[in-house]
């Protein structure tokens, strides 16, 4: 049964386009309204028959829908808002998927009308493509999606954004927006630095040669190559929208990563040995969770 009559997909990437195909999947919408300023992703989002029409101009775009979800770059989320909110539907809901929260409200208040809602969502599930043919039905299936509605939001349009999510495959939780970014900059924000900055470095080694570098690439360097190769806008909106909470995580690690030098120094191997320990039973608790396969999956191969 559709939750939305009609719904509008601003961004059709990885993340916009496997939206549109879960909501075709299990038939979460009665209409898929799809906009990309991006004339290839437009033309591909039709030729895979991922939306019902696709409308250049997002504050036509908009029009009718109940739901409209922002799947651009979080930098983008301003200029968007400015142009869509005075054409928005009564009633309609504003969502995004961006990976930082806070910003989100601030950005977005400012334009909506009294009589629209904005709920800031995060569907946590992507992998390292990106564009309308990376995306996937399956995507959502079995992750969570944190949804973090403002003071005073109507019961029932969080519920059915909720109800969204959920007919999606997601999971659901709810933060608020300064608790969301303080866990994501740990879980997500972090790693995604600093396996940029490994892979910057191993780039500009003199002494090892790129072609040894990408012959000899072990388990672990592959893994951060595949999230290193993540979309650069994106992660740039990310850290730049995000910076105080990952300025702080990026601060405890740098102090953890000096107690880590210090004991392979002085050659302390209790101590190396009880990190790794502790570490390790983390791994098992995520796969517990359901949130990771107890396989390698260097590529992280879709299914349809």
């Amino acid at each position: 049964m559709a939750i939305f009559d009609q719904i509008t997909i601003i961004g059709m990437g990885l993340i916009g386009s496997s939206i549109a195909r879960a909501v075709l999947a299990r038939k979460a919408a009665g209409r898929i309204i799809g906009c990309d300023n991006n004339p290839d992703h437009a033309a591909a989002a039709l030729r895979l028959k991922l939306v019902d029409e696709m409308i250049s101009d997002p504050a036509k775009a908009v029009q009718e829908s109940g739901l409209i979800i922002l799947a651009t770059p979080v930098g983008t989320y301003g200029d968007i808002g400015k142009i869509i909110c005075p054409d928005m539907t009564p009633g309609a809901i504003l969502t995004d998927v961006g990976s930082v929260k806070s910003c989100v409200v601030t950005i977005l208040s400012p334009h909506m009308r009294p009589d629209c809602h904005l709920i800031p969502g995060h569907p946590v599930a992507g992998t390292e493509q990106s564009g309308p043919e990376a995306g996937f039905a399956s995507l959502f299936s079995g992750r969570w999606c944190i949804l973090t509605p403002p003071e005073n939001t109507p019961p029932d349009r969080v519920k059915k954004l909720e109800d969204f999510w959920q007919a999606l495959g997601s999971n659901i939780e709810y933060m608020t927006p300064e608790h969301h970014d303080r866990v994501l900059a740990i879980t997500s924000h972090l790693p995604h630095l600093i396996a940029y900055n490994i892979v910057g470095t191993a780039r500009h080694l003199e002494e090892v040669t790129k072609s040894e570098v990408i012959k000899y690439s072990a388990g672990g360097f592959r893994d951060f190559t595949r999230i290193a190769a993540s979309d650069p806008t994106m992660w740039r909106d990310v850290f730049l929208n995000n910076k105080d909470a990952v300025l702080e995580m990026l601060g405890r690690f740098s102090e953890d990563l000096t107690a880590l030098q210090r004991s392979i120094r002085y050659e302390e191997g209790d101590k190396l040995f009880e990190l790794f320990e502790r570490t390790r039973r983390i791994r098992r608790e995520i796969i517990d969770a359901g949130q990771e396969e107890d396989v390698a999956d260097f590529g992280r191969h879709s299914e349809e």
